[in-house]
């Protein structure tokens, strides 16, 4: 990133507190010191259609993609995309982007864009940085841990990426203003939805985005800091194991712990241990429709850290007047996953909140 916006987000660390001690920054400083850490040159969107077929249901299926953004070294980063939307014309619908977990791409998440498509909702899914079709032939999560794994080993933080959530919060970005080009699109009524992975990517991204009228973070309601004080931070490291095992290695610690947890956060994703941490950006929901679903049992997503940022969230929209428009529904007995009764919930919210 550029010096002028490294310098603002670490400005912005020396004044936060730590989360345990004394209250976040105010959310207008935090929604700026994001934007800074994550800002760069946009392109234009020069959109590429691969597809468009009709299907099933008076459907309408598009694949196509878009630039985000010119890297330092001249590469141009293209976002895949899949698109399902009502077969007709001249109507202005609302629309959703529906996020993937680790590991996952978006044609995993084409029977939730049919759901939402089919109440009239277009649902977008893109792939996140180094997955699907960006993930350059490699299976799974092994690119986005290499990738990770770059990240924590570079030299220079000025210059290194943020693979780990942040890069794709900005082509969550600029797939907004990709939505905002389409003539069957109404700007005003944008929602976004993420499971896992892309729960946390719709925390981050939709919290300063206030373009996103709803939002519908899935099995993704945490906070970093709180696993690390309470030593439940293990299943969150799981997810990309390789990264921290390389970063244990790095650090001469025989297996991954809280120090190699700490100092790898600290380095690939600035600022979750404190102002970007869930109950800090929550609060930037505050007066816009925001359904929270988590397990009661989730080890990705302690519930003791998960109701630290409940209460943040409860406390905001209280604040703000709108208790209305925030629903937490934690299922019991449950672990990392989506139930049934959750997922009916998740359309049922949007069908409310974003239909006329």
């Amino acid at each position: 990133m550029m010096l002028a916006q490294s310098l603002a987000f670490a400005v912005l660390l020396q004044v936060a507190p730590p989360a345990t001690t004394a209250p976040p920054p105010a959310p207008a400083e935090v929604r700026k010191a994001f934007y800074a850490l994550l800002d760069r040159p946009k392109v234009p969107l020069d959109v590429t259609v691969d597809k468009t077929e009709k299907i099933s249901g008076g459907l309408v299926l598009e694949q196509f993609d878009f630039a985000t953004e010119e890297t330092d070294d001249g590469h141009v980063e293209r976002v895949p995309a899949l698109l399902i939307r009502p077969d007709d014309q001249g109507v202005k619908h609302p629309a959703v982007i529906v996020l993937h977990g680790t590991g996952g791409n978006k044609e995993g998440l084409r029977t939730w864009m049919t759901d939402l498509a089919t109440r009239g909702i277009i649902g977008i899914a893109i792939d996140a940085r180094y997955h699907g079709d960006r993930a350059y032939g490699a299976r799974g999560s092994d690119a986005y841990v290499a990738a990770i794994t770059r990240a924590w080993r570079s030299p220079s933080r000025e210059k290194q990426r943020h693979p780990f959530y942040y890069d794709t919060c900005w082509d969550l970005w600029r797939t907004v203003d990709y939505l905002e080009t389409r003539g069957d699109v109404d700007p005003k009524r944008i929602g976004m939805f993420g499971i896992s992975m892309g729960g946390i990517e719709t925390w981050l991204a939709a919290s300063v985005d206030e373009r996103i009228a709803v939002a519908v973070p899935a099995i993704a309601v945490q906070s970093f800091q709180w696993s690390l004080e309470n030593g439940q931070w293990q299943g969150r490291a799981r997810t990309i194991a390789g990264s921290h095992q390389a970063a244990a290695k790095d650090l001469g610690e025989p297996e991954v712990n809280a120090r190699v947890c700490r100092t790898l956060w600290d380095k690939v994703i600035p600022g979750i241990l404190g102002p970007y941490d869930c109950p800090s950006m929550i609060r930037l929901f505050a007066g816009r429709p925001l359904l929270i679903l988590n397990g009661e049992l989730d080890p990705n997503c302690p519930l003791g850290g998960a109701e630290r940022a409940f209460a943040a969230a409860e406390a905001a929209y209280k604040k703000a007047d709108a208790s209305d428009r925030l629903r937490i529904n934690v299922a019991k007995g449950v672990g990392h996953t989506v139930t049934a009764d959750q997922r009916k919930e998740m359309l049922d919210w949007f069908v409310r909140w974003l239909k006329p």
